[in-house]
């Protein structure tokens, strides 16, 4: 997948909603995913006309968000391990390399734990489209 456009799932984490939302965009036309190969893919420049259209972002259901601080990214193959520093706890997640490119996470960035029972998700401030 090319630095253009992004995956379904990465578009579903970036605006906060669910893939089954995004097929129901396209349906109605909010937005229009391209193919490559099996994959549904949005243009990145697509994704920022969705994020400029005023929706506050992260919206979620998990109750547990915790501010901190990125302290380490440990990259091995597809996966990352980031760990981040919120206050006296220590935060580690597990997300596809592609995912911590995409919110450019490295030591020093200020980030989100998503903590539910399930699992944790990271979360920034800023969008996830590099400039």
């Amino acid at each position: 997948m090319s630095v253009e456009h992004l995956g379904i799932g990465e578009v579903a984490q970036a605006l906060g909603v669910s893939i089954d939302t995004l097929r129901r965009w396209e349906r109605n036309g909010r937005l229009t995913f391209e193919r490559q190969g099996n994959r549904r893919v949005l243009r990145v420049d697509e994704l920022r006309r969705l994020l400029d259209d005023g929706r506050p972002r992260h919206v979620s259901s998990a109750p547990n968000h915790w501010a901190g601080t990125v302290v380490a990214v440990h990259v091995d193959g597809l996966m990352a391990q980031v760990e981040l520093a919120c206050g006296d706890v220590r935060v580690t997640a597990l997300m596809t390399r592609d995912s911590a490119e995409e919110l450019h996470l490295r030591p020093g960035r200020s980030a989100t734990a998503v903590v539910s029972a399930a699992h944790v998700t990271v979360e920034v401030d800023a969008p996830a489209v590099a400039p």
